[in-house]
């Protein structure tokens, strides 16, 4: 047996078609980056972009989508959704609660939502319930928006001092209202 070698594959020449489209394929390429530069001196000269018949970032937007955008961008989620809540509040805690207790404010930060109740014994129950209210005010806004509710009880008359009243009787300190 003679040890030859293996020739080597030989490689099918480029015919006269393929080169071709290779020369095309380039020429449009060139021709591509040669309108964009002139695309963009043109927009230059005019004065900035301009909107062209295809939908880009600068058309306008329903306003809508445009208010979602604008909540993205700035990272305003959790206190939207928050917003959301307290406007929604009487559905998530039930009517007779929600005629008793109201929310009024989220410290984002700390994570803590602020509610005040017209009773002291509304404001007991409620923090009673605070757990499980915790509990879905996460499931409806995403976990741990909400870590802690804060109850207050009802505020009191307002302090009054003058010559006609009597310095340190405040009167009854339960339910006002």
């Amino acid at each position: 047996m003679s040890s030859q070698s293996p020739e080597p594959a030989k490689r099918p020449e480029s015919t006269g078609v393929d080169l071709a489209r290779v020369a095309l394929r380039a020429a449009k390429e060139q021709a591509r980056a040669r309108g964009a530069a002139a695309q963009q001196k043109k927009q230059a000269r005019r004065g900035g972009l301009r909107s062209g018949a295809r939908a880009d970032g600068r058309d306008p937007l329903p306003l809508g989508a445009a208010i979602n955008r604008l909540i993205t961008e700035r990272g305003w989620e959790a206190p939207a959704a928050v917003g959301g809540v307290m406007g929604r509040w009487p559905q998530i805690v039930g009517p007779e609660v929600a005629l008793h207790c109201e929310p009024q404010k989220y410290d984002e930060d700390a994570r803590v939502l602020t509610v005040q109740c017209d009773s002291t014994a509304w404001a007991t129950q409620l923090r009673l319930l605070a757990p499980q209210l915790v509990a879905r005010l996460n499931a409806d806004l995403g976990q741990s928006t909400v870590k802690l509710i804060k109850v207050q009880g009802p505020g009191g008359p307002r302090q009054r001092f003058g010559p006609l009243r009597a310095p340190g009787s405040r009167g009854p300190g339960d339910t006002y209202g």
